[in-house]
């Protein structure tokens, strides 16, 4: 098949046409070997918690009314490696994209972790059959409001997520997420500020689900597009293991029960 010039060109518009093809190459395999195709270096992710996602504890604890206090992001940041987590115009670090070389291609922020957060626990409080309400006022002012059984204070120790590329196959390539979120709770029964209950819940999510000697190829697929909803996922189960400690549970049935005269 004979190509035909285009009408303009001469010696010069056929050196012309050879750069242009060579600035195509180069840049077709940049955008190869970096893995990731064009992603923006930032990215801005959503995150939520999601109603009765967990199950087992709903409707389980007494109709007790319970505050929660905006929660604290005390975060350190040891576990997430050397990247960078300063906050991004106000949105704090939530993770990174690698690239199938490990490089980082993307970094990942997130909305405002403390009314998150709170806004989480109150739900999943709600869900165990709590009244639950959240409170900006600090502890101690909290404390002596009237009209809670309970005041709840958080601290989110970990959120985290990295989404890296694997090896490409028939399909086109393959992506693995990994989440976590911890979280310290103190619980109060006010007016005291001696802790009524304190404890820990953490949770991982990793998206596929760690390949078993039983998985199916289709098992080994991603469920979420965005690793923005694979730490939700983390944060819900996480929130939602507040109150499936039994500790807890037996705490406030016991609390709910009226003294014998």
């Amino acid at each position: 098949m004979k190509l035909s010039a285009p009408a303009t060109s001469g010696r010069g518009g056929f050196r012309a046409l050879i750069v242009m093809g060579a600035m195509a190459l180069i840049a077709g395999c940049a955008t190869s070997n970096s893995g990731t195709g064009a992603l923006a270096p930032v990215s801005i992710q959503t995150l939520q918690y999601y109603p009765f996602q967990v199950k087992g504890y709903q409707k389980s604890f007494p109709n007790k009314q319970i505050i929660v206090l905006t929660a604290t992001d005390s975060r350190t940041f040891k576990d997430a490696g050397a990247s960078n987590h300063d906050p991004y115009e106000g949105h704090p670090a939530i993770g990174i994209v690698l690239d199938r070389h490990s490089q980082v291609a993307q970094r990942l922020y997130g909305p405002d972790l403390a009314p998150l957060i709170s806004d989480a626990i109150a739900q999943s409080a709600n869900e165990a059959g709590m009244v639950s309400s959240t409170s900006p006022l600090p502890l101690q002012a909290a404390l002596k409001a009237r009209g809670a059984n309970y005041v709840l204070e958080a601290k989110v120790t970990g959120l985290w997520v990295v989404k890296q590329r694997g090896a490409d196959t028939e399909g086109g390539p393959t992506w693995f997420s990994a989440a976590d979120v911890a979280l310290n709770v103190t619980i109060y029964k006010p007016p005291f500020a001696v802790p009524f209950w304190q404890g820990q819940s953490a949770a991982e999510y990793n998206d596929p689900p760690t390949p078993s000697s039983s998985s199916r190829p289709e098992d080994e697929t991603e469920i979420y597009d965005q690793p923005g909803e694979v730490l939700s996922v983390a944060m819900t189960r996480a929130v939602a293991g507040i109150f499936r400690h039994d500790d807890l549970h037996t705490l406030v049935i016991q609390d709910a029960i009226p003294p014998r005269h």
